[in-house]
């Protein structure tokens, strides 16, 4: 084991021999030492001996609760105790999610003098750069609700995923029985929205022969399925009310029966469920049971929507189109696309931006998408704004035609942020005429726009606009 000198011995021969990767650190931040899993893991241990670890984790020069993030060792040195963190790490493999456990080890004045910190590296489903599955973000509202993830996954709590349509809680779910002591049986889904009434408890518990019109044969249920593994209730909140007291017994004792059976059965599992409804209004309104709700409900993870999320929606856009794009064309975004895709407002949260990237590629015949394939994309089976023009065009959202938010429904909102006006301008090498066709808005809009950058621009010192003049 690598490490300096004057480390004491017997805690470099301990941490030597654990299967996890282990790195020790002094009060400056300072790694003294490397076990053998951290070499295997993270590189060889010569190269980070010596130097702080922010800078080998982060290749920051300051500490990381200096740089806005949460740091465990300056926590663990306030508190006195274990702390824990997510946080990403850059690895030999690129970016990576990494769950810190942080343990101080305490002198003989009672203050601590080590600290002891442990690496896992959260499964394959979360990454922080483009992939071909998985949870993909890293914007602080996804980082929050991955901690939250990391934390509970690995117990045998009941976790409530609460979030909009088409937020990835599907996803989610696999991440929490990936991240878990089960993740070698079965995670089991089970559609709560689909099935109905009459079909739900035989298809949930099984059946035995004979016990309704059509059981030839006994059958096993999900539950059974699921056994030692985890079972996914996706919108819980559409289970009908008077199965809702079975499901709770289930969860209470782990016991069921089957439909048409006496015989009581039991089941080993953990339960995820998920809803976008608001189950404490249906709780309130007599539709949904109070100790299901709670029962269900142990840790509950809200799934940040789309919008919340505008600094990954880049990153999950190159991802979606290798997954949506026809093979086996390689097709890439455009700045002036991402430009256009980050101003939109996503109230179908990923699933939109999949089916809108999905759209765009069929319209593309070349290897780059544009932004004309985004707005086209967008603007598909809408029908043509009826009457003149209007004159509030300045609250036209970018990426659309005139009066076309008005068709799908979509309040007014503005154009787009000067970040996303500044790449646009970057990468149009055309007129202003054009370049204001491209952004779905008039050319007068774009005027306005352009002149008010241009006045931050002088402020700043940057002459971005000054061409659209």
């Amino acid at each position: 084991m690598t490490r300096f000198t004057h480390t004491p011995p017997e805690l470099v021969s301990f941490l030597e021999g654990l299967a996890e990767p282990h790195i020790l650190l002094d009060d400056g931040y300072r790694i003294l030492a490397a076990n053998a899993a951290y070499r295997q893991q993270f590189g060889a241990a010569a190269s980070v001996v010596g130097r702080t670890c922010h800078a080998v984790s982060h290749h920051a020069d300051v500490p990381c609760d200096q740089a806005g993030e949460s740091c465990p060792l300056a926590q663990a040195r306030s508190s006195g105790q274990r702390e824990r963190v997510l946080h990403l790490h850059h690895t030999p493999q690129g970016e990576e999610y990494v769950q810190i456990e942080l343990a101080p080890i305490t002198g003989a004045k009672g203050r601590p003098v080590f600290f002891v910190e442990k690496m896992v590296p959260m499964p394959v489903v979360a990454q922080a750069q483009p992939s071909a599955q998985g949870l993909i973000g890293r914007s602080p509202a996804f980082q929050q609700m991955l901690g939250l993830v990391a934390r509970v996954a690995p117990s045998r709590a009941a976790v409530l995923l609460l979030g909009e349509s088409g937020t990835g809680k599907e996803l989610v779910a696999h991440a929490l029985h990936q991240g878990s002591t089960r993740a070698r049986r079965a995670l089991v889904p089970v559609d709560c929205a689909s099935l109905p009434e009459s079909l739900f408890e035989s298809e949930l518990f099984g059946h035995e022969k004979g016990a309704f019109t059509g059981a030839a044969q006994a059958r096993p249920g999900l539950v059974e399925v699921a056994d030692g593994g985890t079972l996914f209730l996706d919108e819980v909140g559409d289970i009908p009310l008077p199965l809702q007291v079975k499901l709770l017994r289930l969860l209470e004792t782990g016991t069921y029966r089957r439909v048409g059976s006496n015989e009581q059965r039991h089941a080993d599992l953990r339960v995820v469920s998920a809803t976008h409804r608001n189950l404490p209004r249906m709780v309130a309104e007599g539709r949904f049971r109070e100790d299901l709700y709670y029962r269900l409900g142990t840790f509950p993870i809200h799934l940040p929507p789309l919008r919340d999320r505008r600094g990954d929606i880049a990153l999950l856009a190159r991802a979606l189109l290798a997954r949506v794009a026809p093979a086996p064309r390689m097709l890439h975004l455009s700045d002036a696309a991402e430009a256009v895709l980050e101003a939109q407002r996503y109230p179908g949260n990923v699933r939109e931006l999949r089916n809108l990237l999905e759209r765009a590629t069929l319209l593309c015949d070349g290897d780059t998408l544009d932004a004309d394939h985004v707005l086209q994309a967008l603007a598909c089976g809408l029908p043509p704004p009826a009457g003149p023009a209007r004159e509030s065009e300045a609250m036209e959202p970018i990426g659309m035609p005139a009066g076309a938010q008005a068709v799908v429904g979509l309040a007014p909102r503005p154009v787009l942020d000067d970040g996303a006006l500044r790449r646009a301008l970057t990468a149009h090498r055309g007129s202003r005429a054009a370049l204001a066709l491209q952004l779905g808005i008039s050319e007068r809009s774009l005027y306005r726009r352009l002149r008010a950058l241009q006045a931050a621009e002088k402020f700043e010192g940057n002459e971005c606009s000054a061409r659209y003049r």
